[in-house]
C-alpha cells in the first residue's frame, strides 16, 4: 500500500511524512524548487506480530508496509503545469488549471494507491498575510476542484483519440465499451461529481484501472493544527467526516516526536493527550477506513504480516505471498490468532476444532495466519 501526500502550498505536507516516517526531509517554510518526491517505507504497528513472534522465535519477523510518498515541488504544491501538452486554445482546461496536479509530478501522485489530503489549520502572521487565514473546509473545496479538473482533462483526450480512430474507421467492441464509459465519466466530472462514486462494473473498472484517475481513488484527510489548537477542532472534524475519514495532528509536535528519545516522547505525547505515535495512528487509521486487513504466515524461519484488501480470497491472499503460490493453489491450511492465543499452541488450536481446510474461494479474515499448499 502506498499513500500520495498532496495539499495546498505550506500546508504542511512535508511536516506531516516526517512525522509519520521519522525522516528528516527539508521543511520549506516559504518555498521549494524541489520536484523529486519524498518517498519512506514504514512498518505497520501491529501488537499481533510481536507475540507470533514471542510464540514462535522465528529467525526474522517481517512486519507490513506502507510506503508514504510526499509530494513535494510540482505536485501537490502549485508547482507549473508545464507539464500539460495542450495548447491553451479555445479556453482548454489545460490553461484553466491552477497547475496544482500538472507538471511533473502528477504522474507519480497517480500512481498512488490512495491519497491523503494535509488542510492547514495553523497560524501564522507571515503565512496568514501571504496565504490567509486558515480555513481547511476552503482548502479541501479548491484541491477536489482541482482533482476533478486533471480529471478532466485525461477524460477529454481519451475522448478525443477515440472518436479520431472512429472516424479513421478503427472501431471495435473494445474501443465503443470505452467510449461508453468515458463519456460517464466525463459527465460525473463535468457536473463536478468524482469517479469513485460511480456505480461501476468490474469491466468498467477494468477498462478505467489503467487511467489511474485521480477522483477514483480513496481519500484520507488529515487536519494539520498547531499545538495550542489540538484536540479542540471536534466540530471541524466532524464536518470535514461528513465528506472523508479525517483525523487530527499536531504537524510539527508530532514531527519533534518521531526525532525523540522514546522515553522522552512519551512523557510529552501523555502531555497532549496523545497515546500512539502519528505512524500507528495514521496506518490503523488508513487500514480501516481504506479497506486494508493483515493475514500471517508463521513458522521457524520468519513470522511475516501481508497485506491484502477486505474481501480478498484464498487464492488471492497466496498471489500475494509469491505468483506461483496463487498458480498453483490446492488448499489453504488456516486459523485465527486470536484462537492461537486462546489455545496458547497450533496443536491446542487443532485439538479444539479450529484448524481448517479452505478452498480459493474462501474470504481472507483480518487476523488469519495462513499456509498455502501449492503444486506448480
Amino acid at each position: 500500500m502506498n499513500i500520495g501526500i498532496i495539499g495546498l502550498p505550506k500546508a504542511g505536507k512535508t511536516t506531516i511524512f516526517n512525522a509519520l516516517t521519522g525522516q528528516e526531509a527539508e521543511v520549506a517554510e516559504y518555498t521549494s524548487s524541489k520536484v523529486e518526491p519524498n518517498v519512506a517505507v514504514v512498518n505497520v504497528g501491529d501488537p499481533r506480530v510481536e507475540t507470533l513472534s514471542e510464540m514462535y522465535q522465528p529467525r526474522k519477523t517481517v512486519y507490513a508496509t506502507t510506503e508514504f510518498i510526499d509530494f513535494v515541488g510540482g505536485a501537490g504544491s502549485g508547482g507549473s503545469s508545464g507539464g500539460s501538452s495542450g495548447d491553451g486554445r479555445d479556453g482548454s482546461r489545460e490553461k484553466r488549471s491552477g497547475g496544482l496536479f500538472s507538471g511533473e509530478g502528477i504522474t507519480l501522485v497517480r500512481n498512488a494507491d490512495a491519497l491523503l489530503l494535509v488542510l492547514r489549520n495553523f497560524s501564522n502572521p507571515t503565512l496568514n498575510e501571504a496565504l490567509g487565514v486558515p480555513g481547511p473546509p476552503r482548502d479541501l473545496d479548491t484541491i477536489e476542484t482541482e482533482l476533478i479538473l486533471a480529471d478532466q482533462i485525461i477524460a477529454e483526450k481519451r475522448l478525443e483519440r477515440i472518436r479520431a480512430d472512429h472516424q479513421r474507421g478503427k472501431k471495435t467492441p473494445a474501443s465503443q465499451a470505452e467510449e461508453k464509459i468515458m463519456h460517464r465519466v466525463a459527465d460525473q466530472l463535468d457536473g463536478g461529481g468524482v469517479i469513485r462514486d460511480l456505480e461501476l462494473t468490474a469491466d468498467e473498472k477494468q477498462i478505467l484501472s489503467g487511467f489511474r484517475f485521480l477522483t477514483a481513488k480513496p481519500v484520507l484527510l488529515v487536519l494539520n493544527s498547531d499545538e495550542d489548537n489540538y484536540g479542540r477542532n471536534e466540530s471541524l472534524l466532524q464536518s470535514l467526516q461528513q465528506q472523508y475519514p479525517a483525523i487530527e495532528f499536531a504537524g510539527n509536535f508530532e514531527m519533534e516526536l518521531s526525532r525523540m528519545d522514546p522515553d522522552d516522547a512519551s512523557a510529552f505525547m501523555e502531555d497532549m493527550g496523545i497515546t500512539e505515535s502519528a505512524r500507528n495512528r495514521l496506518t490503523r487509521f488508513a487500514y480501516r477506513m481504506l479497506g486494508y486487513i493483515s493475514f500471517f504466515t508463521v513458522g521457524e524461519d520468519e513470522v511475516r504480516a501481508w497485506t491484502i484488501r477486505n474481501g480478498e480470497n484464498a487464492q488471492e491472499a497466496a498471489g500475494t505471498i509469491h505468483t506461483d503460490l496463487a498458480k498453483g493453489f490446492i488448499r489453504a491450511e488456516c486459523f485465527n490468532y486470536e484462537d492461537l492465543v486462546a489455545a496458547g499452541t497450533e496443536s491446542a488450536v487443532k485439538q479444539k476444532g479450529l484448524f481448517r481446510l479452505e478452498g480459493k474461494e474462501y474470504p481472507v479474515k483480518d487476523g488469519d495466519i495462513l499456509n498455502i499448499r501449492f503444486n506448480v
